[in-house]
């Protein structure tokens, strides 16, 4: 046995990822028959530390992923950042230094067609050079164009496959509906991916006596510690403020809908139509 194998003998792997390959391939695993009983696995894995929570929880919103459509994490169409074929160079640059994303959607005369993708980095070297006489057309990408009805599990296994990290949904009539970026996808799976632009706010704010601003996307538990609910929320079927609102109303609350639990009125104050993004709180 060579020294390299006798070190990975004497210490195993601790990774996350490791810790749920190795169980899954448990041959107890393996007979299980249903969504339910991987469940119930995952959970005796916790108890007997095989896996951390924060594996059972990837695990689980793995598991979720294969129901999840692209439609319901998708960037809708009016929020969408894109490129118009037509364009001025110095727009173009300009739009790029304000958003602050790497890749563009480049929009054709035609309603709805997708020329190609615009990369960030690829116009960078023409802007240092001062050349703002390029062609945008000969530095597109191919386009990922996918149905919105896709699986994210699905699309994920492209953009690995094909080495992408943007495709442009489309609606049934081929109309352009959103877009999804890798990113919006591995949210589903480990949370909010913040990056150097991201501003931290506090979640949970103070406005005044007895009133209050949340995030939607602060989580359950600290949302139940902060105002001393007595709610258990190993019972809440939701791991942030705005799932845990979307399930006791059964479906995607609008704009001035209002939730009473205990002593505290929760009304939604911004929300789209796949999320909800802040509440405000009124302690009585």
């Amino acid at each position: 046995m060579n020294k390299k194998s006798e070190n990975e003998d004497s210490h195993p792997p601790s990774g996350i990822l490791t810790k749920i390959k190795k169980y899954f391939r448990n041959p107890f695993f393996i007979k299980t028959q249903s969504v339910s009983e991987i469940t119930d696995f995952l959970k005796d894995a916790v108890d007997l530390n095989i896996i951390d929570k924060e594996a059972e929880s990837i695990a689980n919103k793995a598991i979720r992923l294969g129901k999840t459509t692209i439609k319901e994490i998708m960037v809708p169409k009016v929020d969408m950042v894109t490129i118009s074929l037509g364009e001025e160079t110095s727009v173009i640059i300009e739009r790029i230094i304000e958003s602050g994303h790497s890749r563009y959607p480049v929009l054709g005369d035609e309603r709805d067609e997708v020329m190609g993708i615009l990369l960030a980095k690829d116009i960078l070297p023409k802007i240092v050079s001062g050349n703002n006489n390029f062609n945008v057309l000969e530095m597109l990408r191919e386009p990922n164009i996918v149905p919105e009805t896709k699986k994210a599990d699905s699309l994920l296994e492209e953009f690995k496959k094909d080495r992408s990290h943007l495709a442009v949904a489309i609606d049934e009539y081929g109309s352009i509906s959103g877009l999804v970026t890798i990113e919006d996808i591995l949210e589903e799976l480990v949370g909010e991916i913040e990056d150097e632009h991201d501003v931290d706010e506090e979640e949970i704010v103070r406005i005044s006596e007895g009133l209050y601003s949340a995030d939607a996307k602060v989580e359950i538990e600290e949302f139940i510690e902060f105002f001393e609910l007595k709610i258990d929320p190993m019972g809440v079927d939701a791991e942030t403020l705005g799932g845990f609102i979307i399930s006791q109303f059964g479906i995607l609350p609008s704009v001035g809908d209002k939730l009473k639990v205990e002593n505290l009125n929760i009304e939604v104050t911004h929300a789209d139509k796949r999320k909800i993004d802040k509440v405000s709180i009124t302690k009585t």
